[in-house]
C-alpha cells in the first residue's frame, strides 16, 4: 500500500488566545491566525481553515489532509467542565479516586485542599467481584447485581461511565461483562483494561475516569467539525505522544489528546533545530495562557507520568512541563502586598487590556507594550491595532497598590514571569541531571521571542534559536506528525532467573501487542511492512516504586547495562548487583506520513538596514534605549543584527537585548547569542 499523495496539509492548533493555522502546499508554508472562541472552539477552527483556503484559492478538501491539535480535553479537566459520569468498581474500592496518594505537593500548607474528584460519591458504585493478581476469577458478577446497577444508572441522566476493577489488566473478563450488559443504556463506556492495562489502581482508575469525563466533550467538538459543511468529514487529531490518528478510528481514548497542542510544538522545534545542527535542545513555548517546556537530548523525550489539575494521567506522551505564565497572564497583588503574575489568564476574551476588549487586568503582554517591546502598529503584521492608552490607566492602579513607579511595575511583571519560566526549565533539566549550558534554547509561541534571550542569559544557555513563524510553530509541528498508536501491558517479571527464558517471555508478550498494533494500523491504511515498531521496557530495581523506560531490541538480549546507565544519569547512582524488575512492556506502532522539507539558502552579506522599519524607544533595565525595529520577513540569511533591536513578524516579536546579537542562518532561523 502506497502512501496517499496529497497536494497540501494543514496544521491547526487551538490555543487559549489564538487559533493558529499553517498550510503546506508544494513545500511552501502559508500561515494564518484567528482569535480563539472558548465558548465553542470549533468556530475558530472552521473560520481559520476556511479563510486560509480562500486566501490561497483552494476550493476543495479532497487533496488536503488536516491535523488538528485541541485544548478541549485539557480545558475540560482544568475547568471541571466535563461530563456527568458514574464509576463502577470493585466493592469496597469506590473511594480510591478520592483517597489518592499520600504525596502532598505543599507539605507544610495546613489549608491545602485535595483536588475535587471527577465523580461525586453518589455516582460511585461498587459491585461484588474479584479477580486475583494471577488473573483467576475468584468472585464472578451476579445477574442480580447487574440488574440493580442498570436500574440505578438509568435514573442519573449520565453522559458517560467508567468501569475500573482490581487486576483487570491481568484478566479483563469482569469489566467486559459489565460493559456488555450496560451497552443497551446507549451511554459511552470507558473500561480501564482498554484505556490503561497497567497496575497501580489509583493511576489506572484516575486515567480511565478522566477519559470518561472528557470523552463526550471532545466527541461533541469533533462532531461539530466533521458535520460542518465548511470542514471535511474525516481529518486527523493530534495526540500527546507526538503522533496523530484519524477521527474515523479515534474511538474512545480521548485522554490521549490532553497535551496535543504542546506536543505539536516540540515536534516542530525538534524538526527545525536538527537540520540546523542543534540536536540537544530545550523547547520553550510561551503562548497566551501558559508556557510549555521540554528537553530533547538527541531525541524527543517521552513519559507516562503526568498530572493535570492534580489528577495523575498515565498515558504515553511527550515529556512536557507546563506553568501558568503566558502573554495573557494577569498581574495581581497578594494579601501581603507583593506583586504576582499568573496563573490566571485573560485568555482570548477579554484578553490583555491592549486588545481593547474591555479587559481591566494588566497582563504580561500589556507590560511588554508599555515598555516599547511590542510595537502597536506592527502587531500581527499591522492587522490588529492595540489600545495603548488604556494600559497606562490600569497600570497606574496596579502600581499604586504595590507602591512602585509605572516603569518598575511593568519591569517587575516581566521579571516575575521570567522567574516562573526559569523554574520550569530547571524542572526538566537541572532536576534530572542535565546542565542547561549544554543545550540550545528553541523559543516559539506568540510571546516566546520577547523573553527567550533573558531566560537564556539567566540559565547560562549560550544559544537561542527562534524559527520563522515561531508564533505558529505548534501548528507547523503537526505537519510532521506520523500516525502513532501506543500499547502497554503490565508483566512484573524479575531478571534474577535465566536471561534466555526472560527474553523468550518478552518476545511472546510483545507479539501479543504487535498483533493488535498491526490490526489497528491496517485501519489507518498502513500495511505491516510500512510500520516502524518501537519496543521498550519500564524497569526498576526490586523494591522501588518508580520506573525508567529502557529501549528494547530483540537482537540485544542483555538490556540491563542500559538500565543501569540510565539510572546513574537520572539519579546519580546505580546498583548492578541488585535484582531488576521489568514492570511494563510498551510498544509503539508508527506509520510515517509525508512531511515538509527544510530549505537551505545561501548566506548573504547584504546590509540588514534594508529590513529596518523604524527607530523607537525601548526600556531595558530601567533605561530608555534607542532601538531599531526590523521586519523579519525582509532579513536575509547571513544578516547580522546587533542589540538592542526588535525583530517583528506576523505571528511573533523577538527582542534582541543590548548585550546580544542576532544572526539569520541558512534555514531562516534567528540565532541569538551574547555579544563577544
Amino acid at each position: 500500500m502506497q502512501k496517499e499523495k496529497l497536494t497540501g496539509k494543514i496544521g491547526v492548533d487551538t490555543g487559549g488566545t489564538f487559533t493558529d493555522i499553517v498550510l503546506s502546499v508544494q513545500n511552501f508554508q502559508l500561515t494564518h491566525k484567528v482569535l480563539s472562541t472558548p465558548q465553542n472552539p470549533a468556530d475558530a477552527v472552521i473560520k481559520g481553515v476556511s479563510e486560509i483556503m480562500k486566501m490561497h484559492n483552494i476550493n476543495s478538501y479532497k487533496d488536503i489532509a488536516i491535523v488538528h491539535g485541541s485544548t478541549v480535553a485539557t480545558n475540560a479537566l482544568l475547568e471541571y467542565g466535563g461530563a456527568r459520569i458514574a464509576l463502577i468498581t470493585t466493592k469496597g474500592f469506590e473511594d480510591v479516586i478520592e483517597i489518592g496518594r499520600q504525596a502532598r505537593e505543599n507539605i507544610y500548607d495546613l489549608c491545602v485542599q485535595r483536588p475535587k474528584p471527577l465523580v461525586p460519591a453518589k455516582h460511585r458504585f461498587g459491585i461484588k467481584e474479584r479477580t486475583l493478581h494471577t488473573g483467576e476469577i475468584q468472585t464472578e458478577i451476579s445477574q442480580d447485581e447487574l440488574n440493580t446497577l442498570a436500574r440505578k444508572l438509568k435514573t442519573l441522566n449520565l453522559d458517560a461511565i467508567a468501569v475500573c476493577f482490581l487486576f483487570s489488566y491481568v484478566n479483563p473478563k469482569n469489566e467486559q461483562i459489565v460493559a456488555d450488559y450496560l451497552h443497551n443504556l446507549n451511554i459511552p463506556i470507558s473500561c480501564s483494561y482498554e484505556i490503561l492495562p497497567e497496575y497501580r489502581e489509583y493511576a489506572r482508575f484516575s486515567t480511565t475516569v478522566a477519559n470518561a469525563y472528557i470523552r463526550p466533550v471532545l466527541e461533541k467538538h469533533l462532531s461539530t467539525l466533521s458535520e460542518s459543511d465548511k470542514f471535511p468529514r474525516s481529518f486527523h487529531i493530534m495526540l500527546s505522544n507526538g503522533g496523530c490518528i484519524s477521527t474515523e478510528n479515534f474511538e474512545s481514548a480521548g485522554i490521549n489528546t490532553v497535551l496535543s497542542g504542546p506536543a505539536g510544538g516540540v515536534i516542530g522545534a525538534y524538526n527545525i533545530a536538527k537540520p540546523a545542527g542543534y540536536d540537544r535542545i530545550i523547547t520553550f513555548d510561551m503562548g497566551g495562557t501558559s508556557t510549555d517546556v521540554s528537553l530533547c537530548d538527541q531525541k524527543i523525550t517521552m513519559t507516562t507520568e503526568s498530572t493535570i489539575s492534580g489528577l495523575p494521567i498515565k498515558v504515553p506522551q511527550i515529556d512536557i512541563h507546563t506553568v501558568g505564565a503566558g502573554g495573557g497572564s494577569i498581574a495581581t497583588v497578594d494579601s501581603g502586598g507583593a506583586l504576582r503574575v499568573g496563573p490566571e489568564s485573560a485568555g482570548a476574551v477579554p484578553g490583555p487590556i491592549c486588545y481593547g476588549n474591555s479587559g481591566e487586568n494588566i497582563t504580561v503582554t500589556d507590560a511588554n507594550v508599555f515598555l516599547g517591546r511590542i510595537s502597536p502598529e506592527l502587531f500581527l503584521g499591522g492587522n490588529m491595532s492595540l489600545a495603548v492608552d488604556a494600559i497606562n490607566h490600569h497600570l497606574r492602579k496596579l502600581s499604586d497598590k504595590v507602591n512602585l513607579t509605572l516603569l518598575d511595575t511593568a519591569e517587575g511583571i516581566l521579571k516575575i514571569a521570567n522567574a516562573t519560566m526559569e523554574r520550569a526549565i530547571k524542572v526538566i533539566s537541572v532536576e534530572r541531571g542535565y546542565d542547561t549550558r549544554d543545550f540550545t534554547l528553541v523559543s516559539f509561541g506568540g510571546a516566546g521571542g520577547l523573553h527567550a534571550a533573558f531566560l537564556a542569559e539567566n540559565l547560562g544557555i549560550k544559544t537561542v534559536l527562534i524559527p520563522p513563524n515561531g508564533g505558529l510553530l505548534s501548528a507547523y509541528g503537526m505537519l510532521f506528525a506520523d500516525v502513532i498508536k501506543d500499547y502497554s501491558q503490565t508483566v512484573l517479571w524479575k531478571t534474577d532467573h535465566h536471561v534466555e527464558e526472560l527474553h523468550r517471555q518478552l518476545e511472546i508478550g510483545f507479539e501479543v501487542l504487535l498483533t493488535q498494533a498491526v490490526k489497528d494500523m491496517k485501519r489507518e491504511g498502513f500495511a505491516v511492512d510500512q510500520l516502524l515498531i518501537n519496543r521498550s521496557l519500564d524497569m526498576r530495581y526490586e523494591g522501588q516504586s518508580y520506573e525508567l523506560c529502557v529501549p528494547y531490541h530483540s537482537k540485544e538480549k542483555n538490556f540491563l547495562p542500559e538500565f543501569h546507565a540510565m539510572h546513574q544519569q537520572r539519579f546519580s547512582y546505580s546498583r548492578p548487583d541488585a535484582v531488576v524488575e521489568v514492570v511494563n512492556l510498551r510498544l509503539s506502532a508508527i506509520g510515517e506520513t509525508e512531511k515538509p522539507k527544510s530549505k537551505k539558502a545561501p548566506l548573504s552579506n547584504s546590509d540588514p538596514s534594508k529590513a529596518r522599519i523604524k527607530k523607537g524607544q525601548v526600556i531595558f533595565d530601567g533605561k530608555n534605549c534607542p532601538t531599531e525595529f526590523y521586519s523579519r520577513e525582509s532579513l536575509k540569511p547571513g544578516n547580522r543584527v546587533k542589540g538592542p533591536a526588535v525583530i517583528t513578524e506576523f505571528s511573533a516579536t523577538t527582542i534582541v537585548p543590548p548585550n546580544f546579537v542576532a544572526e539569520v542562518d541558512a534555514y531562516g532561523n534567528l540565532i541569538l547569542q551574547e555579544s563577544p
